[in-house]
Parts: C-alpha cells; sequence; structure tokens
C-alpha cells in the first residue's frame, strides 16, 4: 500500500467514524490526544518566549490546561494563546510528514511515546492526565515492536490526520468568548488574544481557522507529491518477447 493510498485511507476512517452515532466516543483517545497537543502549544510557546510553563492538566470531559506564569507582553500572551489554538495541526502535519517513508513510522512512534513520557514526568500533575498519557506511551511502544513497517505508518496517519482535523471540530471554541474547563467557565483563546491586542475574537477565531486550514493543506500536498514521486521511480517489469 503506497502512502497515498494510506493518507486516503486514514482520512476515510476518521470521516466516517465522526458520521456513526458513536463516532465521537470511538475517536475519543485521539480527541484528547488532540487537546494534549492544544495544551502543549500553549506550554511550548510560553517557554519560546520567556516565560514558564508550570503544569499541565487533562480532565475526562475532554478539556485541559496548560498553566504558565511570567510577564512577556501583550503580544506574547497572544501568540502563547495563538500556540494553543495550532497546537494540534502543527504536530498533525509534523507526523503526516514524518510518515512519509514508511520505513521511518516505528521509530516515529517510539519517539512520541518517549515525548509523551517526558511530558508525563515535567508538566503533568493531575491523575487522570498521567494516566492517560501512560496509556498512550505504552500503546506506541506495542505498536512500534508488533506492528509491521506499512501498518506503522497507517497508525500515524491516523493520529496525523485526527490532529490535523481537530480544527475543524473546534471551530465552536474558536469563534466563543468563553470555555469550560472541568467544569470552570475561562476566557477562550480568540478572546485572550482580542484582549491582549485589538479587534473581537472572532476576527482572531477567524484567522486561526484560515491559518490551519492552509497549513493542513500544504502538508497533505506535501504529502501526496512525495508518494506520486516515489511510485513514479518505481521500477517496471515487463515480459520479454521469445527468442
Amino acid at each position: 500500500m503506497n502512502p497515498r493510498t494510506r493518507l486516503l485511507l486514514s482520512a476515510a476512517a476518521i470521516g466516517l467514524l465522526w458520521q456513526l452515532p458513536y463516532g465521537a466516543q470511538m475517536l475519543y483517545p485521539l480527541t484528547l490526544l488532540a487537546t494534549f497537543a492544544h495544551e502543549m502549544g500553549h506550554g511550548l510557546s510560553a517557554l519560546a518566549l520567556g516565560a514558564s510553563f508550570d503544569q499541565m492538566l487533562l480532565h475526562a470531559d475532554g478539556s485541559g490546561m496548560a498553566v504558565w506564569h511570567g510577564t512577556p507582553g501583550r503580544l506574547a500572551t497572544a501568540l502563547i494563546a495563538a500556540g494553543g489554538l495550532v497546537g494540534p495541526t502543527l504536530a498533525g502535519v509534523s507526523l503526516l510528514l514524518v510518515s512519509r517513508a514508511p520505513r521511518f513510522a516505528r521509530a516515529a512512534l517510539v519517539l512520541v511515546a518517549a515525548l509523551l513520557l517526558t511530558v508525563v514526568a515535567l508538566w503533568v500533575r493531575n491523575a487522570f492526565g498521567i494516566g492517560f498519557l501512560l496509556a498512550w506511551a505504552l500503546c506506541l511502544g506495542l505498536a512500534a515492536r508488533l506492528l509491521s513497517d506499512a501498518a506503522a505508518a497507517f497508525l500515524l496517519h491516523l493520529i496525523a490526520l485526527t490532529l490535523c482535523l481537530s480544527w475543524f471540530t473546534d471551530l465552536n471554541y474558536m469563534f466563543s468568548r468563553q470555555a469550560v474547563v472541568n467544569g470552570v467557565v475561562h476566557l477562550s483563546d480568540s478572546e485572550v488574544i482580542a484582549q491582549a491586542l485589538w479587534l473581537p475574537y472572532w476576527f482572531w477565531g477567524a484567522c486561526v481557522a484560515v491559518f490551519s486550514l492552509t497549513l493542513v493543506l500544504l502538508g497533505i500536498g506535501v504529502v501526496s507529491r512525495a508518494a506520486r514521486k516515489a511510485n513514479a521511480t518505481l521500477p517496471s517489469y515487463g515480459t520479454l518477447p521469445p527468442v
């Protein structure tokens, strides 16, 4: 199975699951993984902009929170908020690019598992978040050991596309002033950006949505072109005429 076919099958599987009556429940582990990528986007942005990333919380209702402190300024505050909104898309596109070559797929699964373990050790501070991420790390480690290269690449595509497409399911959040995290109302990231800079929250939500969609299309385009190039370079074997 070539990379382009795996990509299309993964996208079709996600789209089909979303349409099923219990599709959201079936995709719950992947959806919460997107929440993890969202919160990591906040935390890593905070570190990059001179703030301190204190801890991350993941909750069973699918919500999460990255706790950081510091006084990086209004623009940096807006960028930290935006980092969470684009975090899943950036993570998904990165995994798509890595999974272009099936021979690297199992190594990529091990790398992601190691990343999850590192994050648990450094930042995750609630029991549910620790258990969830440790379970994912174990599953990815077992998949890297037991799956074939092609199956590992398919799993990476499935995770990557779920992360890439999570921006679509987050549209309501992007265009909201508030969000509920573990039963408590907080400002949405779009509203944080609006208060730090100017213009209304829906403007910044639209900017993030357009950026995320563009990034996803570019990532899929790169993977598709790589697949076509790989297929074009495969040798063809014909039947020699009888002598």
